[in-house]
């Protein structure tokens, strides 16, 4: 990278470079994330496994990529994002592979922990540092919306695909032809896009309430401001309602008596209002502060999962709580990312999005084994929506917090 020219796309693959992480971020995230739940039916009735058993791997990866993702977020701030995300996608295509040939849960749970860690590695956190360390941290925000546009398609993309591999050649091919698309899509976009000759980027300008020193990352002290806990209060509870509510939409609709194609319907639903949603944000709001544009849209979950809980059992009403949970969660995906550098600090983007994300991450992997237990304690989803409902009224209440406490950080950005 050539700190001159941050956010200019060079002749060659350069001027790809949103375009190529971002079809690189619909597989991943297709792949990795939203096929896990139609995968897992089909190996329950395969093998007879029960649900807490199939997300009880799927927990332990997601909490491995907790831990991983702060010194991730480290090692691209020092310019190894190529490395990270190349070599992610190649580790996680071959342990799909590995997958596909499994027959007892411990070989299940080893590949499962290594696949969840890889998601610190491939999915928006690290793309996000990469983009922020690439194009700076004032052309950062078009390059995040600009990538996020290309994520909301992974959904869209992928449960209908996955669902008709699994109709016509089985969960063990399936994964396959998933392991396929990580080793050579995936990563060789990832490759081909992310400048291998990253230099270290420099502190921009702007005032910080972080950094007191040239020297100093920053991250020591923001643990002790008030923005950061309200921020991570706020994107743990997100995390957790989120991760529950997408492992389990899918079984939770079928225990309503929804055919399976309806339910792969109102799934595909989702991601295009993820795109609508952040092309909303893009041409009314491209100036608005972020902090404003979240503390609208954090009532959408709540409405979302309340309308799903209480209204009469209808597609009508499942295709509106899908697109109104969509759309909201589409524009939080580029709050997340942009609430770094416009309510907490400019610098050391990777190290302290990864401090945040990583309690964001252990909750998302929690989350679905715990709406098992729900399920399995209470024989119903209603318990997991009332569960759902509050994650979501936590998740506006912290995030409605951070953005009170954000206010004096805001006015000496803006000021002259």
């Amino acid at each position: 990278m050539n700190p001159g020219r941050e956010g200019a796309d060079a002749p060659g693959p350069g001027r790809f470079f949103i375009t190529g992480l971002g079809i690189g971020q619909i597989c991943s995230w297709g792949s990795l994330y939203y096929a896990f739940p139609l995968i897992a039916a089909a190996m329950s009735r395969d093998l007879g496994w029960s649900k807490t058993e199939l997300y009880g791997a799927a927990t332990l990866g997601l909490i491995l990529a907790g831990l991983a993702a702060m010194p991730v977020g480290a090692a691209i701030d020092r310019g190894h994002g190529r490395a990270v995300m190349m070599l992610g996608s190649i580790a996680a295509g071959l342990a799909m592979v590995a997958w596909s040939q499994v027959t007892g849960l411990a070989a299940f749970y080893v590949l499962l922990a290594g696949l969840g860690a890889l998601q610190a590695a491939t999915l928006y956190d690290p793309a996000f540092a990469v983009v922020a360390r690439r194009m700076g941290p004032t052309r950062a925000r078009a390059g995040i919306t600009a990538l996020s546009l290309w994520g909301g398609f992974a959904s869209t993309v992928f449960v209908p695909l996955v669902q008709f591999l699994l109709d016509r050649i089985g969960w063990r091919d399936t994964l396959l032809v998933l392991g396929a698309i990580n080793l050579i899509v995936c990563a060789g976009l990832n490759a081909a896009v992310i400048d291998r000759h990253e230099a270290p980027s420099a502190s921009p300008p702007g005032p910080t309430p972080a950094a007191r020193s040239p020297s100093d990352s920053g991250l020591a002290v923001l643990l002790r401001e008030p923005t950061f806990w309200a921020l991570a209060i706020a994107f743990t509870a997100f995390a957790a309602t989120f991760s529950a509510f997408t492992y389990h939409l899918y079984p939770l609709l079928l225990e309503r008596g929804f055919a399976s194609t309806d339910v792969v319907a109102a799934m595909m639903i989702i991601g295009p209002m993820q795109v609508g949603g952040r092309i909303a944000i893009w041409v009314l709001a491209r100036a608005a502060p972020v902090s404003t544009i979240g503390s609208v849209v954090v009532l959408g979950f709540p409405l979302a999962l309340v309308a799903l809980a209480a209204l009469p059992p209808s597609f009508a009403v499942v295709a509106f709580v899908a697109a109104l949970y969509g759309a909201a969660n589409g524009i939080m995906t580029i709050v997340r990312g942009l609430a770094v550098p416009e309510m907490l600090t400019r610098r050391a983007y990777g190290a302290i999005n990864g401090a945040l994300s990583a309690p964001a991450t252990i909750a998302r992997a929690v989350a679905p084994l715990g709406a098992a237990l729900i399920w399995s304690a209470t024989g119903s989803y209603d318990g997991v929506l009332v569960a759902a409902i509050g994650g979501s009224l936590v998740f506006a209440f912290g995030f409605w917090g951070a953005g009170w406490l954000s206010r004096p950080y805001r006015r000496r950005l803006s000021a002259p």
